[in-house]
């Protein structure tokens, strides 16, 4: 018998209104991520470590504000464009693509992602999407 396993890739995307500078850096820093990484008011980055070059690993701690659970969100970086592209391997071998396409006076940031088989695919997207409206926010407030 053949089993044949489809990966499916979920793609997720927001257009920030900031610079192309200002929305990398935010994307990319560890003190930034810290302020906008996370799905929920109720969630918090106690700590964000980033080595980012190819082959340089990340971590970043998530964990609600009422202290019932906390998890770590960490891999490794495959490909790195300055100001256009980044790709990454979670630690549970899901590979990540996030992209930034300069607009008029915006940037349309698309993440495009594996899915798990943990949760159902529409869940997975709108968590995701909710941390990219947390990192508009950011950006925008």
């Amino acid at each position: 018998m053949w089993v044949r396993i489809v990966e499916m890739k979920i793609k997720v995307a927001i257009v920030v209104k900031d610079s192309m500078e200002k929305v990398w850096n935010g994307w990319t820093q560890p003190a930034h991520i810290k302020e906008w990484y996370h799905a929920a008011d109720t969630w918090y980055v106690p700590s964000a470590e980033s080595d980012f070059k190819v082959g340089g690993k990340f971590i970043t701690k998530m964990a609600a504000i009422d202290k019932s659970g906390a998890f770590d969100f960490a891999g490794v970086f495959t490909e790195i464009i300055e100001h256009e592209k980044i790709g990454f391997t979670i630690d549970d071998g899901r590979k990540v693509v996030v992209q930034f396409e300069q607009l008029p006076e915006r940037i349309l940031v698309t993440e495009q992602f594996e899915a798990t088989d943990g949760q159902p695919p529409d869940a997975q997207e709108m968590g995701w999407q909710l941390i990219l409206r947390s990192f508009k926010s950011y950006m925008e407030g």
